[in-house]
Formats: C-alpha cells, structure tokens, sequence
C-alpha cells in the first residue's frame, strides 16, 4: 500500500545506526518513502501503521533476533522481506528464505545491487509474471488440481475454498510454474524467472521456496504429486493448468 504522496514506503530495520542512516538517505534519493526501526519494538510501531510495502529486515539485531522477526511478519503480513545477512553464512539465507523471506542481501553490500533487489521484488509485485525466458500469455486466474490463483486480487484458493496466504517469494515461483506446466525448470531459471538475477554455485533460495510451496499444496509435501522433482533438471509442475 501506498502513502497519500503515493510513494513506496520501505521499512529498514537494524539496530547499526550507520547502515540505517545510509539506507535511509540512498533511498530516499531514489524517492522511497523510509522508515527505520533499531529493534522488534520500533519495527512492530510502523508494521502497525499498516502502509508498508518492503521490509529490509537485518538478522542480528539486540532483542529478538531477525529470524523471529521474519517469522512474526509473516504471521500478519505478505509484504516482501529482504534479510541481510553476514558474508557466506547460508545458514542465515536458508532459515530466512524457510521463515518466509523473500531475498537475501550480503552484508557488507554495494547499495546499488540491494537497490536493484529491491527494485526487481517491487516490479514483480506490481506487475506479476511480466518477466519470462520467452513471451507467455498474461490470464487473470489459473486453476489446477482443484485449487485458483487469482492474480488480479493475488489470492489462493485451496480445494475447500480456504484463502491460502502466500510469501511474495511463493507467489512469484507459483506463477512461474502455472505460466509453464509441464515444463521442466532448473534452478538458473527459477532464480532469473522470480528474481532476475543469476545463481551462486551454492545458491539453494530456489529449493526452499520449492518447498515452502509444497508445504502448502501438496497432501504429501515429502512425496509431492503437483511439484515434481526432476532428477538432474529441476522442477516441473505436473498438474494440468486452466487459465483464462
């Protein structure tokens, strides 16, 4: 959601003064709307406000740690999280990435790429599934096995009709199958797909939101039927898809 100055509010939460001066002000010269938080509390005090669109959410912070922190937003809130993390600690970036994050930024980082980050996770919001590996057809609503995506409100639907919230992350990798049934995706594709950018060779976000999303399709996410595991290639949605 946006203020009345209809500009994109980022909420930079860190308890390191000078990151969050940094940030606030990069940021703000690109025309964001900044808030900042040092800790759980601050941060909860502006969640509250209800009008934010990103969260740059840093992992060691005094009281609650970030991990808990990602954990609580998403009990409340959709709204995309980039948690910033020491250098190559992927223990850090996976649990985020299974908490619910969306992208994870290195810390120390150039602020042009978290700006590119932020950037890329804001256009696939606003304007879902725009991006592709080759042109594919734009619907309003997809149906498979039972269950809808309707891409107009961003709501999920289970069989039941039980609204399913989804993480910016899982909606972007659930598009990205729906777009492309029966097509095998490997994870170089997934990443460029969902997030524009190219994979690490120990990159592993794509598999955790794999199986985020399995977690909440699959009667079985240990044996899942819907998103298949391709030895040697990757993923593929095996369920036919209805879109119109």
């Amino acid at each position: 959601m946006k203020e009345s100055n209809n500009k994109t509010h980022i909420l930079v939460v860190d308890d390191d003064q000078d990151i969050r001066d940094l940030l606030s002000d990069y940021l703000t010269n690109y025309q964001y709307q900044v808030s900042v938080a040092k800790d759980g509390t601050e941060m909860q005090a502006i969640l509250d406000s209800g009008n934010l669109d990103l969260v740059l959410l840093d992992i060691m912070l005094p009281d609650e740690d970030g991990f808990t922190l990602c954990r609580k937003i998403r009990s409340q809130s959709d709204v995309p999280i980039i948690i910033l993390t020491a250098v190559d600690n992927e223990t850090d970036r996976v649990l985020g990435l299974e908490l619910g994050a969306d992208d994870y930024q290195i810390k120390p980082f150039n602020p042009r790429e978290l700006l590119a980050r932020i950037k890329a996770i804001l256009r696939r919001r606003g304007d879902s599934g725009s991006s592709s590996l080759s042109v594919v057809e734009q619907h309003k609503i997809y149906e498979f096995a039972d269950w809808k995506l309707d891409t107009t409100a961003r709501h999920f639907f289970s069989p039941d009709n039980v609204e399913i919230t989804l993480s910016s992350g899982e909606y972007d990798l659930l598009l990205t199958f729906l777009q492309r049934p029966g097509r095998v995706l490997n994870r170089d594709q997934l990443l460029e797909l969902t997030r524009h950018r190219e994979a690490d060779p120990f990159d592993r976000s794509i598999d955790v939101q794999v199986s985020r999303l399995r977690q909440k399709i699959e009667t079985d996410p240990k044996h899942p039927k819907l998103i298949k595991t391709i030895r040697n290639g990757g993923y593929m949605l095996t369920a036919k898809v209805k879109a119109v």
